[in-house]
């Protein structure tokens, strides 16, 4: 987020705008915003993927970009595809957990994957 506010102008009709940050038109690269306010603070737009309705800003906010939510599926998926194979054996048949049970080593594989998840080596 910015340090300081920037001048932004918004002008929407309720289905088409645009957003001016410091005299830039930059409605181009967006798809929603959202303006905030509470009294006694600078307004805070947040530029975003969400559908947005009409309304007319003028003024002085703070702007920061929304990053798309991801569903967790997605982030799991990410997390997975950047696995290392044998990096993932080495480490199950190395725990200190393993139990001789017939599924002794994809549980000590999920387990190892649950602990990297949360930044445990």
């Amino acid at each position: 987020m910015a340090d300081e506010p920037r001048h932004v102008r918004i002008t929407a009709d309720g289905v088409m705008g645009k957003v001016e940050i410091d005299g830039v038109d930059v409605s181009r690269s967006l798809q929603g915003y959202s303006l905030q306010h509470q009294v006694g603070a600078a307004p805070l737009l947040v530029l975003h993927t969400a559908p947005h309705r009409g309304f007319d800003f003028d003024g002085l906010a703070q702007v920061a970009v929304a990053a798309p939510e991801q569903d967790d599926g997605q982030v799991v998926a990410a997390f997975l595809q950047n696995i290392d194979p044998a990096a993932l054996s080495r480490a199950a048949l190395e725990r200190d957990d393993l139990d001789g049970s017939p599924n002794e080593l994809t549980v000590a594989m999920l387990q190892q994957l649950t602990d990297w998840a949360q930044g445990r080596t």
